[in-house]
């Protein structure tokens, strides 16, 4: 057979046809290389895995973070970082193609999402349905990131109100701010956290520098054990109930303690800690889409 060279009907060269089967041989080996390099798929499990694996603490007994629903074996298509795991939020993991969620608190209304009592309820049935009909597994990513050093929640909030550079690693509650009014914190809080309204309880006038910060909810007795022993001039709550740090608050104005408490509400004194997990785990999973959806104040304020 005899070969010719560009198309045209001319003998080729020994060093011409070397040339033409070495530019072959390479191509497939440029195209191996670009599949080595290229992100690979991962499971909702590696996924996980990766996680826990950037968390340097031992295994937590009964952890609450475990999967919700769907499969630990699916492919992730893209994730989904929010506060709850909102119908709303549902919805947008559906529009931006996200099979993925990763929650910071409980998807079906009780700590251990203990579901046998619920299976005769047309809300969670509700709900169910949509996330198995969307094929979106659902994890709980709570103990651990509490866990992380520093608490990725708390740097998240700390981020979001511009204090994260007075974070101690000696006293991570207590935040040393310049001296600035009740009043100013609380038009702080408000608008950096995009919170519409908030229950304060204290002298609008008072001096604030040592503010003790404490998002979620972490109970009334360790929110005023941190009261009484660091001493800050305004503590910041998630929530309480309102008979344990709301009471106690109360009674602190009587004794002239010059104590102030700003209750920011649950789920939006956390939520910084969430959108703040997607810095924190883009880079660890290359080719998967990372996106923070607010589950938004649960309240319409009236």
């Amino acid at each position: 057979m005899n070969l010719t060279k560009d198309g045209f009907n001319q003998p080729l060269t020994r060093r011409a046809f070397v040339g033409s089967a070495a530019s072959l041989l390479v191509l497939p080996s440029l195209q191996s290389k670009e599949a080595m390099d290229a992100p690979k798929a991962l499971t909702v499990q590696q996924v996980i895995d990766i996680i826990l694996k950037n968390i340097p603490v031992p295994p937590i007994p009964h952890t609450t973070d475990t999967i919700k629903t769907g499969s630990p074996d699916q492919i992730v298509t893209g994730i989904v970082t929010t506060m709850f795991t909102t119908i709303p939020v549902i919805r947008k993991a559906i529009a931006l193609k996200a099979n993925f969620i990763i929650a910071h608190e409980p998807t079906f209304y009780n700590h251990l999402d203990e579901t046998t009592w619920l299976e005769n309820d047309k809300v969670w049935k509700f709900k169910t349905d949509l996330l198995k009909r969307n094929g979106i597994a659902v994890w709980r990513f709570h103990d651990y990131w509490h866990s992380l050093e520093p608490d990725g929640v708390l740097m998240g909030v700390l981020t979001a109100l511009g204090w994260e550079k007075y974070y101690t690693t000696t006293a991570p509650s207590i935040i040393t701010i310049p001296t600035s009014s009740l009043q100013d914190v609380v038009k702080r809080c408000k608008e950096k956290l995009g919170i519409k309204n908030l229950r304060v309880i204290g002298d609008l006038s008072q001096s604030c520098t040592r503010i003790g910060l404490i998002p979620g909810a972490s109970g009334g007795r360790g929110q005023m054990q941190l009261l009484q022993n660091e001493s800050p001039d305004v503590l910041l709550i998630g929530e309480s109930p309102e008979w344990e740090t709301i009471e106690y608050m109360r009674d602190a104005q009587e004794a002239k303690t010059k104590q102030a408490l700003i209750v920011l509400g649950h789920s939006v004194s956390e939520e910084p800690g969430m959108e703040y997990l997607v810095s924190w785990l883009q880079p660890k999973v290359p080719g998967i889409t990372v996106t923070h959806v607010k589950s938004q104040d649960p309240f319409q304020w009236l």
